[in-house]
């Protein structure tokens, strides 16, 4: 009997509005490390250089998993779908 190969746990991570366009995709699928949380997930994107880099400015990026918001403390888990969208301006 040969064990069948476990596949790596992975997210979807979806990008919209001015992110989409900065970093030239609307999505991605990532691995999923365990223990993860959001904020881990956005070091590890940003840690990919320009312009990725851009998700740790100065304002925080408003998050969504599983289409309710959370704050970037929030546990990662196999399958879910991360949606980051840029600040808010006022005006």
């Amino acid at each position: 009997m040969s064990a069948s190969p476990q596949a790596e746990p992975t997210i979807t991570v979806k990008f919209f509005a001015s992110l989409r366009e900065r970093l030239g995709t609307d999505e991605l699928t990532a691995p999923l490390s365990a223990g993860a949380t959001v904020a881990d997930l956005i070091g590890t994107l940003a840690e990919q250089g320009t312009p990725w880099d851009s998700l740790k400015g100065d304002r925080p990026l408003l998050v969504a998993v599983n289409q309710a918001m959370v704050k970037p403390s929030h546990p990662l888990k196999p399958g879910d779908e991360v949606a980051l969208f840029p600040p808010v301006t006022g005006g």
